[in-house]
């Protein structure tokens, strides 16, 4: 006799068994459905991006000696894709958009980004789908080259409206 056929002579006599397996459950004990499981990982990066964003919203970057300074504009004066991003958040923390995008555009334009695949994320995961973004090599290069005009172009004379 194999193992499914004692499984299945378990249960109330009649070799009927009963079901092991109740649907949406894994058969340990202890662990959540499947639907909260696989919501777990993208609610637990949204609280931690809000965290995030909660602290730096709390601790103004305006003021000096809350943050470290940028190693590269330390260093050697050169602004980075990042610099301003913490100011760049605050401002976008308390609704003022346009602070926001004069601190750091590309960060500004990164936090919609970051919304909107994180709602990708929880639809697919609320439906049991992978999330998949298969980007060509073209669109990486892409994004890298726009980092890189953005940092070139803030570091020019004729960009300074691109400098934090």
């Amino acid at each position: 006799m194999g193992a499914l056929e004692r499984r299945k002579d378990r249960g109330d006599g009649t070799g009927q068994g009963h079901q092991v397996d109740r649907p949406g459950r894994k058969d340990q004990v202890g662990r959540p459905p499947g639907r909260v499981r696989r919501l777990a990982t993208p609610i637990g990066i949204l609280a931690a991006v809000a965290g995030a964003f909660a602290y730096v919203g709390s601790v103004d970057p305006n003021e000096s000696g809350h943050y470290p300074v940028c190693p590269l504009l330390k260093l050697t004066g050169v602004l980075c894709p990042g610099c301003g991003g913490l100011r760049s958040a605050h401002a976008f923390i308390h609704g003022d958009l346009g602070a926001a995008l004069e601190a750091n555009a590309i960060a500004t334009v990164g936090y919609f980004l970051f919304a909107a695949v994180w709602g990708l994320w929880l639809v697919r995961a609320w439906r049991g789908q992978p999330l998949r973004i298969g980007l060509a090599p073209v669109w990486w290069w892409g994004v890298g080259a726009v980092l890189l005009i953005f940092t070139v172009v803030r570091n020019l004379p004729f960009g300074s409206a691109l400098a934090p």
